[in-house]
């Protein structure tokens, strides 16, 4: 288990696991553990809770065996009556971290903070747009690119901020592409 520092009193009764089944080299453990704390206490997520982040092959196992989709996907969560399991395909956050403009690590929490609010008890697909009100708000306050939900709506394009930025530049006609400034 990946530790964050010092043991502190909430500490002492919760455990969060992080474990990295794939050689990622931009997955930083101590890291991803202290974002993972935060996300877990500002989702208000009680009890043990383990995250890892491991292949489109093992996820895709997870889906089938679970729910019956054969097909991998960015995130599973299993909550359970105090915490739960979140797996992380990483190879899909790659993916998605290199369309959307934004790095791996930041997907990959965006994709942490989903699993904890549906460890929570949110469900997107059935609570009229409180999960997508609360990560829009969480995701705020943790600096992350677009949620999972926002961008998963039909005929979503979201961009990081730093492409966004990019992306306005360029239609105000201040660079062009190639990198030239008019």
């Amino acid at each position: 288990m990946f530790t964050g520092g010092p043991l502190s009193p909430p500490d002492l009764f919760l455990k969060l696991v992080i474990i990295v089944d794939r050689k990622a080299d931009v997955v930083n453990p101590a890291a991803l553990q202290r974002f993972a704390r935060r996300a877990q206490a500002m989702a208000r997520v009680k009890g043990d809770v383990a995250v890892l982040i491991t292949s489109r092959r093992k996820v895709q196992a997870l889906n089938r065996r679970f729910r019956n989709k054969d097909k991998a996907t960015d995130v599973l969560s299993f909550p359970s009556h105090q915490g739960g399991d979140i797996a992380v395909c990483f190879e899909i956050a790659r993916q998605n971290a290199a369309r959307l403009g934004h790095s791996v690590t930041d997907e990959i929490k965006v994709l942490v903070l989903h699993g904890m609010l549906h460890l929570a008890g949110y469900d997107h697909e059935t609570d009229s747009g409180q999960m997508a009100r609360a990560e829009a708000r969480l995701r705020a306050r943790l600096k992350l690119p677009a949620s999972l939900i926002q961008r998963s709506e039909p005929g979503a394009t979201v961009a990081s901020p730093s492409r966004r930025r990019s992306l306005a530049t360029r239609k105000k006609g201040l660079s062009r592409p190639g990198g030239k400034t008019s």
